[in-house]
């Protein structure tokens, strides 16, 4: 019997758009194990790494930010059957830490982030391909919301940080990935029958049926 690839599947869209909350419900659907998740922002480079003039503001939300080679390489690796160790990015000290989280090979493997349909070699990895959208403003408050909560920012650098590079990174870089997705999921993580669509396509999959 020869053993499926696994499925590999991207989940791009706009900060605070759902994505996290897609690929949960996913996992949560699924029996432990089946579904690996590679959430695209602990791949930041390090800052040491980082092309950027002293003193200069870090710009987070453009393709360059990422180590996008080792993202690339993890999913391969996942795909041969081979667990990786996925960064641990420190977002309070904005510098990737030097600790790592191992992740086992999975049937299911989704790739989560702003920009993970954007380069072309993590697109041809992809049998799926998902934009999850939702109105700017309600990203807004949810990344606002986020910051503040989890990741020890004041409100008025969040709002700073949107008005600089987050929200013009969006419509140069991000809104126009729309353009590869097989799926666009309106309304974000809370549109009930969207998240449905893919759950019922992953049961299939696991279930050999898809």
């Amino acid at each position: 019997m020869t053993l499926r690839q696994p499925l590999v599947i991207g989940l791009a869209g706009g900060t605070g758009s759902g994505k996290s909350t897609v690929a949960e419900a996913l996992v949560a659907a699924a029996e432990v194990g089946s579904v690996a998740v590679l959430p695209q922002d602990v791949y930041y480079k390090r800052g040491a790494d980082l092309d950027q003039s002293p003193g200069a503001t870090i710009n987070y939300d453009e393709p360059d930010a990422f180590d996008t080679e080792l993202l690339v390489e993890h999913i391969d690796d996942l795909v041969l059957g081979r667990p990786v160790a996925v960064p641990v990015y420190d977002f309070e000290a904005s510098d990737r830490s030097s600790a790592s989280t191992p992740l086992a090979p999975a049937p299911v493997v989704i790739v989560e982030g702003i920009l993970v349909l954007h380069d072309a070699r993590l697109r041809s990895r992809m049998q799926l391909k998902v934009f999850v959208d939702a109105p700017p403003d309600e990203r807004f408050i949810r990344r606002l919301e986020r910051d503040v909560s989890s990741r020890g920012r004041t409100p008025q650098s969040v709002i700073n940080q949107y008005r600089m590079t987050v929200k013009p990174m969006h419509d140069l870089h991000v809104e126009p990935t729309k353009q590869y997705a097989d799926v666009i999921i309106p309304v974000g993580g809370s549109n009930r029958a969207g998240v449905h669509v893919l759950v019922s396509y992953v049961r299939a999959f696991l279930a050999g049926e898809a």
